[in-house]
């Protein structure tokens, strides 16, 4: 069993971290717990010069990083890191007269591979300004593209319901896999359910259940690799992983944010300061009460939109899911004081080199042996694991706040949400 964190990216994508390079990225999975990671953004010629130069392809499809160019980490967290090639399109184009903006991220089996699929978009728009491409594309036409020169990929529909970039989305999407793919549907195996929701949201719409639940943590910088991710019991090599994700043989759940803190879960207004429940959307009419401008409809007002299902519906094929919260935001609420602090850095490095990387201390470790190490960061890792935790939705690209202790307030199973 282990963990894959297949959609990331590299330095060469806008807002992204200068130290997202191959020598940090395999640094921070060995940190996180993650065993299998994307490379991204290989459609990028300077990155995938980079994917060349630094990894050696493993004959099965998968890649390591050469020794000469590895980072010493804490021997509790030690392992060996794969990589699989990987990237994410941005499509921008019109479609029965509406603009569409769907991003997808694609899996591939070999470096010849990528150079045809580079090819094949270098003849649509620019690879060289963004490490994520733009390109004025139907995504169903990019995805035939893809299939013809490289059948072996994988395309998968990104971050599925943010509302400005996905296929799902509530400013730029479509109301079914069916509506953006046509007659490519059957193709799509998986969707990513993204930050802001989780698989119970998803699972409240009966057209997918023909497809897996998949997270990752699309990170753009090292701390963020693996907030999400997903749980395989696989060989490791490319084919197998991806059976795995066409037919849900081997791939045993996910590892999720709790989409509360995601930046789009409820509706809102961030220049107003203004966050609503989808019913208080409705009620005020779709309008900001402050500036009567439109509100950004979140991920779970788009979900309920165009779910057939009650909410706690569970179809008899899902996989289980663990919702975690980031072992920095623990420490730092723990020691009320920022995320961003070199104390809660060093407080986090003490807990990984004592306990183990920080998938094996949110989720598996024993709670005694965390307790003799610190009974604070016991007590709220229980509450974690058990869902007692307080919540404050994240809106209109603003994250949510999420808590484990709270003075004055009652702690409450997930699904209730707090507003402080």
């Amino acid at each position: 069993m282990f963990y894959a964190d297949l959609h990331i990216h590299s330095k060469f994508s806008r807002a992204t971290s200068k130290d997202m390079n191959l020598e940090t990225i395999e640094q921070w999975a060995q940190i996180k717990g993650i065993k299998l990671i994307g490379t991204g953004d290989f459609t990028h010629p300077e990155w995938l010069k980079e994917i060349g130069n630094k990894l050696n392809e493993e004959g099965n499809g998968l890649f390591t990083l050469k020794k000469q160019f590895r980072i010493e980490v804490p021997e509790s967290c030690k392992d060996e890191v794969y990589f699989i090639l990987s990237s994410e399109i941005s499509c921008i184009y019109q479609k029965n007269g509406k603009l569409r903006k769907i991003h997808l991220v694609i899996l591939s089996p070999s470096l010849k591979d990528v150079l045809k699929i580079n090819y094949a978009l270098s003849q649509i728009g620019s690879l060289t300004s963004d490490g994520r491409p733009i390109l004025g594309i139907d995504a169903k036409v990019l995805m035939q593209i893809i299939l013809e020169v490289s059948p072996e990929s994988m395309i998968i529909p990104a971050h599925a319901w943010t509302p400005h970039f996905s296929v799902f989305g509530s400013q730029s999407g479509f109301d079914s896999l069916e509506e953006c793919f046509e007659e490519l549907t059957p193709h799509i195996y998986a969707i990513e359910t993204g930050l802001s929701s989780d698989p119970p949201m998803n699972w409240r719409l009966s057209k997918l259940d023909k497809v897996i639940l998949i997270s990752n943590s699309d990170a753009h910088s090292p701390a963020k690799i693996g907030r999400e991710a997903n749980i395989l019991d696989t060989e490791l090599s490319y084919k197998s992983i991806i059976n795995a994700i066409k037919t849900g043989k081997g791939f045993l759940g996910t590892v999720e944010f709790f989409p509360e803190e995601g930046k789009y879960h409820y509706d809102g207004h961030r220049v107003c300061g203004i966050r609503l429940s989808p019913k208080e959307t409705i009620k005020r009419n779709y309008l900001c009460p402050v500036c009567g401008k439109k509100v950004t409809v979140g991920v779970m007002h788009r979900v309920e939109v165009l779910s057939d299902r009650e909410e706690g519906f569970k179809p008899p094929q899902a996989v289980p899911y663990k919702s975690i919260i980031p072992l920095q935001e623990i420490i730092a609420e723990i020691n009320n004081c920022s995320v961003q602090s070199k104390g809660v850095f060093n407080s986090y490095m003490k807990a990984i080199i004592k306990l183990g990387s920080e998938y094996e201390i949110l989720l598996n470790k024993n709670l005694s042996e965390i307790d003799k190490f610190d009974s604070k960061l016991s007590e709220a890792i229980e509450r974690m694991r058990l869902g007692k935790v307080l919540l404050e939705p994240g809106y209109d690209g603003e994250y949510g706040r999420i808590r484990v202790f709270g003075e004055n307030m009652e702690t409450e199973i997930k699904g209730q949400t707090i507003l402080f």
